[in-house]
């Protein structure tokens, strides 16, 4: 009874030892709760913060938004006044006719000043004719005075048509340059289509079997410690190929990348994708510890709509947690109906660890706001390759009809170029032609004077000195005019300008202020993991520490019935360190024992004499024991300290040559330097000067470094 007793308080032990540890870490579960909900509260007041700060941004815009419509009409009303202002006053008209009276007017001045002296001079008869002359000369200056107005009016429309059918060509051949480069990025993206008939990483680009190839070689030479694995998109797979846009647009550049283990192998495939890619934009490489296991921090799990991580098929886990790291493809759901999609997201309760949806034409789905997809179609992860091939060719036919028209259009256009540039020269020479006959004939008139009577030469002298002065008037309002009209839209449109700029850097602020948003967010969702996380640890800590009291208070129950039993068998308590049957076990065995030994060996006396022989022998075995392992301990110490000597041998070697090797470039004007790398048994030798660079590299022996480290010197 008092065994059992005894092995009952053993079993109580480790129990009230286990009880004891689990109370005094409840303290740190206690502490690591209270940490992760301060850290979710400063996180939620953080996102709270930037929301409001966002929503600011956006009502700030909002309400920049009609102003800025505002000053953009006001601009183009200003430009519209400043063009038409133009056509009806134009300034170089007015300076063109003001000139042309005042030369009339010198004309006429010298006229009359020589009939002046003809008539003196002549009869009446030759006034008569002269007269009549003068008369006949006023009619054709009026005549070419009108007629040298409407010209210039011929000329500004002429010049306007010009310049309006230059800027409509200027928009078109943009346009053109864009659908050529659409043309020619089909044409190509056609090229890879079909040769990917055959071979499907032609999709990813015309080089990658290349460099596929280049690094199979590679790592069967063993170049790289382990095989990078892509390109990405060539390693995945689609369950439901009607999500391929989506999930291309998720992943999106990572369909080209590569991943790597480490930075040595990184280097090397680095190397072979300079050596393959010898133009153009290399596959982005992505450096990472490979893990052979799925590592899901926080899965989003939706009852009717998959993740990107579920609706693909990866065989490799490498691939898998590449993309998992990079782009979250596991809290990312895809929702075939983008109207469903936004119900879902931006609903009350958003689907728990979801960070973003896309929909099936590749609409991006945040859960306060939306972004539309430009892509229409899948590049590298439609399924029917021939459907694919259909499309680009029906695209190029439109593009080639669109191409046709443009080019009809851009041929109209030169034709109506070279019609206005046609009539505005005949224009230009028809003007100048009348300008040299008008002065011809004046010059005429003035070597011819008339006899006429002077009054009327005065008259018309008068009425174009007032001319002058009307049209003078009539110059400097329009030049102030036309200043004034500059200025306002000048005014107009830097006001708009800068009105554009500063709402451009508002909305380049409230992008800012999205990005740090959406990494709040996720910084919110992840402390609120990490305390759900110890919140389920302590609780089930708790339970742990319930059970084991219930457990010890039983025991104690137990232990408590069987002192009593004890007591009323045996009152005088034993202390025993063995059970009783462990005790009954151990005098049967030695009884049958000593009955076999005594069978088996026979006189007492000649097993002691064997004894004690065989106690001497082992005496003097262990003393030759230890005197071998002082012997060995001896030999240890020596081969230390030959070591050593060896090592700082070495050493000083090494700093010789070094020396010796700098003292000699010195001399011969150069600088360089050497490292011993004696764990893999290399020598680094790097000689340097103004103009070249040379390096050396070789491999050596740490027996033969003393003599032959003056050959590579040499060489």
């Amino acid at each position: 009874r008092d065994d059992k007793l005894q092995s009952t308080k053993k079993q109580l032990e480790p129990v009230k030892e286990k009880l004891q540890a689990d109370k005094r870490s409840t303290e740190k579960y206690d502490e690591k709760v209270d940490e992760w909900k301060n850290k979710v509260e400063q996180a939620e007041k953080k996102y709270k913060q930037i929301q409001e700060q966002l929503e600011g941004i956006t009502q700030q815009v909002q309400e920049l938004q009609p102003k800025c419509a505002e000053l953009k009409a006001k601009a183009q009303e200003c430009n519209s006044l400043l063009k038409s202002c133009e056509v009806r006053l134009t300034v170089h008209r007015c300076r063109t006719n003001l000139r042309d009276l005042e030369k009339d007017k010198t004309q006429l001045s010298s006229r009359i000043k020589d009939l002046t002296l003809s008539i003196s001079q002549t009869t009446g008869a030759e006034s008569q004719a002269r007269a009549e002359r003068m008369a006949q000369i006023q009619a054709e200056q009026e005549n070419l005075n009108l007629h040298i107005s409407t010209l210039g009016q011929q000329i500004d429309m002429f010049q306007h048509a010009r310049n309006c059918v230059k800027e409509e060509q200027g928009k078109m051949r943009m346009e053109y340059d864009g659908l050529k480069k659409s043309i020619d990025t089909n044409k190509r993206k056609l090229q890879t289509m079909k040769s990917s008939r055959s071979n499907r990483l032609q999709r990813f680009g015309e080089h990658m079997p290349a460099l596929l190839s280049a690094i199979e070689k590679a790592n069967s030479k063993g170049h790289f410690r382990h095989k990078p694995r892509g390109p990405l998109g060539y390693l995945i797979g689609l369950k439901d190929p009607e999500l391929a846009l989506a999930v291309e647009i998720c992943i999106k550049h990572l369909l080209m990348a590569f991943t790597c283990d480490n930075y040595e192998d990184e280097k090397v495939l680095k190397g072979l994708m300079t050596n393959v890619y010898k133009s153009g934009q290399r596959p982005t490489i992505i450096t990472s510890q490979f893990l052979h296991h799925f590592i899901l921090f926080r899965a989003v799990n939706h009852p009717q709509y998959p993740s990107v991580l579920q609706a693909l098929d990866i065989e490799d886990p490498v691939v898998a947690n590449c993309l998992i790291d990079q782009k979250n493809i596991e809290s990312i759901l895809l929702i075939k109906n983008r109207t469903e999609a936004r119900r879902i997201m931006q609903g009350k309760n958003p689907p728990a660890n979801c960070i973003q949806a896309f929909s099936k034409d590749g609409d991006q789905i945040f859960t306060n706001r939306n972004y539309t997809c430009d892509q229409t179609r899948p590049n590298y992860l439609s399924g029917d390759v021939e459907e694919e091939i259909r499309h680009l060719q029906r695209e190029l036919e439109n593009q080639a009809g669109q191409e046709a028209r443009f080019q009809q259009q851009m041929r109209k256009l030169d034709e109506d170029i070279k019609h206005n540039e046609g009539l505005l020269r005949k224009v230009l020479l028809e003007q100048r032609t009348t300008k040299l006959q008008f002065e011809l004939t004046d010059i005429e008139n003035v070597e011819e004077p008339q006899s006429e009577d002077l009054r009327p030469l005065e008259e018309e002298l008068q009425e174009i000195v007032t001319k002058i002065s009307f049209k003078r008037a009539e110059y400097e309002e329009a030049k102030t005019k036309m200043a004034n009209l500059k200025a306002d839209y000048d005014r107009a449109d830097q006001e708009y300008k800068q009105h554009k700029e500063n709402i451009s850097t508002i909305t380049e602020e409230a992008d800012s202020v999205k990005d740090e948003l959406s990494k709040t967010d996720q910084e919110v969702t992840k402390c609120k993991h990490h305390k759900k996380h110890y919140d389920d640890k302590r609780s089930a800590h708790l339970r742990n520490i319930h059970t084991l009291e219930a457990q010890l208070k039983n025991k104690e129950e137990d232990l408590a019935v069987s002192v009593a039993k004890a007591s009323e068998i045996c009152p005088e308590r034993l202390e025993v360190r063995r059970t009783a049957k462990s005790i009954d076990s151990e005098i049967n065995r030695l009884k049958v024992k000593i009955t076999t030994q005594q069978e088996q060996q026979g006189d007492r006396e000649e097993i002691v004499r064997q004894y004690h022989e065989a106690l001497e022998s082992y005496k003097n075995m262990s003393q030759q024991m230890r005197s071998l392992n002082s012997f060995i301990r001896s030999l240890d110490n020596v081969m230390n300290y030959r070591l050593q000597v060896y090592a700082d041998l070495r050493k000083f070697l090494s700093a010789r040559c070094k020396y010796y090797f700098n003292s000699m470039l010195a001399q011969r004007g150069y600088s360089g330097s050497m490292t011993f790398d004696h764990k893999n048994e290399t020598l680094t030798i790097s000689v340097r000067s103004f103009r070249l660079f040379a390096s050396a590299s070789s491999l050596y022996s740490e027996r033969d470094a003393p003599r032959d480290w003056h050959c590579l010197l040499g060489s």
